[in-house]
């Protein structure tokens, strides 16, 4: 890894003008970053004796001739001889540690991004001029474990193990894991992530109620916000949602990541960076022991570190009754959203979620003849479609676009394809009719629906509005399953377990819908093992070439085609595209993609360069 830190004085950006107070004498002189965008360098400024500053502290410093903020990322600093430097404006309060100022540094360069964009992660809400005093770390011991001799061994294990991914069944109490966790820190602090802040404000209360001390890290703002980030900064137990990655804990003694395979640790902004790639990173620069928790561990998760499962008696137990429709056997007139079993469910008593994405993540096609949905003959994903040169419309694969084939239906040899569109609106007016109830809609956009209505349907933010039901149906699961992203498949499998949690909370449900009753995730679902399906799709991907066996990055934007173009030939790359205006770069391993894109000089035109794409 190349991270090449560039220093200059901060007088050459003021024209070489000084200011009149400054000292011929210079007590001290400290490295500042300073919060600008385009600007990705550091400089150099006076510090009189009587100012206390450490690094990461928040600073104002003249750039430019102007005032701007930026953070100290070193101190002690060796001017050089016969140049007189501006002298620091203020210092505002107090910010990430060293650890996290050297760590934006390498995210930088892990997801071709600035250490701007990390260090303003880490940094407090508002000004934090003073820390608390240090706490001391709650450990209780001795105490009754609610798990049962198998999963308490496999607990037990996992957190003994220094990289260690723990399956966990959908409907088990997720608390037990992180209780063991914290009694089992040693030296430094417990970092607990979750996907969700109002999961993350409900284990804060647990860990409070044992009599931890707790820092809640999970997206808030102003000064309660600021409040909890010092209080991370003297010493807590620290339980956050994506942004607590960056949490300044004087050291970390232990990682937990929950649910690690949910989507909502990664943004889709750019730098796309992934917190528990982060929070990896901190635990082995920490030499603390990290654990990653999820029902359907990512693929990138079973091949980083010891993956342990509670045995196939339990793991069952943790999930709810799964029935699958065949929606290709539905009488055509009803349609192919409302089985006979979905409206038995709904007529049934409880609280019944209904997930229908409003559009789908992709235009499906459907054959016209048999009602088979379009895939890729190669590897079974789904497909979209481009026309060719001589103008003939063709499927290509959602994996992998070198794979191109005819538009012809894989089962009866049909070239007529229809399009499935399914909307939200119109669904719950028809659902609404079969319960003989409201039906209430819900979106990730929209407002809440009446906390007395039974019955709800909408898009996969259903699934995080509730915690528990009776019932989920997913009245077309394909949706999902054939979305044109070679990730598909597996966020599909990862919908399903939060699902199952929902319904298993409930002793409920789970009604799955679709044309592809012997796919994987399917299969893995009925059979409540999703081993099932990991196992084949590491094989296909390693197979295919995609990751996690290789490291991918997106580029896409006006200036994508001429930076393309500069990437360093001996580097090892393969390049895709353009489809669609958007580049694929694969590399064998991150050191080798990361080194590339940080060495290509960026033209002046914008870019957008995704490392580990969520949508691709």
């Amino acid at each position: 890894m190349t991270v090449p830190e560039p220093r200059q004085l901060g007088f050459e950006l003021d024209g070489g003008s000084v200011d009149e107070s400054t000292s011929d004498v210079v007590d001290q002189v400290v490295r500042v970053r300073p919060d600008v965008v385009g600007i990705d360098k550091c400089f150099d400024y006076s510090v009189g004796r009587d100012t206390q500053v450490e690094v990461g502290d928040l600073v104002r410093v003249v750039l430019g001739g102007r005032r701007v903020g930026g953070w100290v990322t070193a101190t002690d600093v060796t001017p050089v001889d016969g140049h007189r430097l501006v002298p620091l404006s203020r210092v505002s309060g107090r910010g990430p540690t060293q650890e996290l100022v050297e760590l934006a540094d390498w995210a930088a360069w892990r997801w071709a991004g600035r250490p701007v964009h990390f260090l303003r992660a880490a940094s407090p809400d508002a000004n934090v001029e003073r820390i608390p005093a240090p706490a001391r770390l709650r450990i209780e011991r001795n105490r009754r474990s609610t798990n049962s001799p198998t999963s308490g061994e496999v607990l037990r294990e996992a957190l003994a193990t220094p990289r260690a991914v723990l399956r966990w069944p959908p409907g088990a109490d997720r608390y037990a894991i992180v209780r063991e966790a914290v009694d089992a820190t040693g030296d430094g602090w417990p970092l607990i992530l979750l996907p969700s802040a109002r999961d993350a404000a409900t284990l804060a209360r647990r860990l409070r109620s044992d009599g931890n001390r707790v820092a809640l890290l999970a997206g808030g703002s102003g000064a309660v916000a600021a409040g909890e980030w010092a209080s991370a900064r003297a010493g807590a137990v620290v339980v956050g949602t994506r942004g607590a990655a960056w949490a300044p804990l004087p050291k970390v003694g232990r990682v937990v990541v929950l649910d690690e395979d949910d989507e909502a640790y990664q943004g889709e902004r750019t730098p796309t960076w992934h917190a528990r790639d982060v929070v990896i990173e901190r635990a082995r620069r920490s030499d603390a022991a990290c654990l990653l928790v999820s029902a359907t561990p990512s693929l990138e998760a079973l091949t980083w570190g010891r993956v342990l499962d509670v045995g196939p008696g339990e793991r069952r137990s943790g999930w709810p009754r799964v029935q699958v429709v065949d929606q290709r056997d539905l009488d055509p007139a009803t349609g192919p959203l409302f089985s006979p079993a979905l409206v038995e469910l709904v007529r049934g008593p409880g609280r019944i979620l209904c997930v229908l994405n409003r559009t789908g993540r992709v235009r499906q096609l459907a054959c016209a003849s048999c009602r088979s949905l379009a895939r890729c003959a190669d590897c079974d994903a789904a497909v979209s479609t481009v026309v060719d040169g001589d103008g003939t419309e063709k499927f290509v694969c959602g994996r992998d676009a070198a794979h191109v084939r005819p538009m012809l239906c894989l089962e009866c040899g049909s070239t007529a394809f229809r399009n499935l569109r399914l909307g939200v609106g119109r669904a719950r007016e028809e659902l609404e009719v079969l319960a003989g109830e409201p039906v209430g809609e819900v979106t990730a956009e929209g407002a809440a629906p009446d906390p007395s209505t039974r019955i709800l349907l909408g898009t996969e933010a259903v699934l995080h509005r509730y915690d528990k039901a009776a019932g989920v149906a997913f009245l077309d699961l394909d949706q999902h399953l054939m979305a044109v992203r070679y990730r598909a498949s597996e966020q599909a499998l990862s919908l399903v377990a939060r699902a199952a949690r929902i319904a298993s909370r409930g002793a409920g449900r789970l009604l799955i819908q679709t044309r592809n009753p012997d796919h994987p995730v399917v299969v893995a679902a009925v059979k409540r093992d999703p081993a099932l399906f990991s196992d084949r799709e590491l094989k296909l991907r390693t197979e295919l070439g995609l990751p996690p066996t290789v490291a991918l990055a997106r580029v896409s934007g006006p200036g994508a085609e001429a930076f393309v173009e500069a990437l360093p030939a001996a580097a090892g790359l393969r390049v895709q595209g353009p489809l669609e205006g958007i580049w694929r770069i694969r590399a064998q391993d991150h050191v080798t993609l990361c080194d590339a894109l940080r060495e290509t000089t960026r033209p002046a035109e914008r870019l957008r360069v995704e490392v580990d794409p969520l949508g691709a």
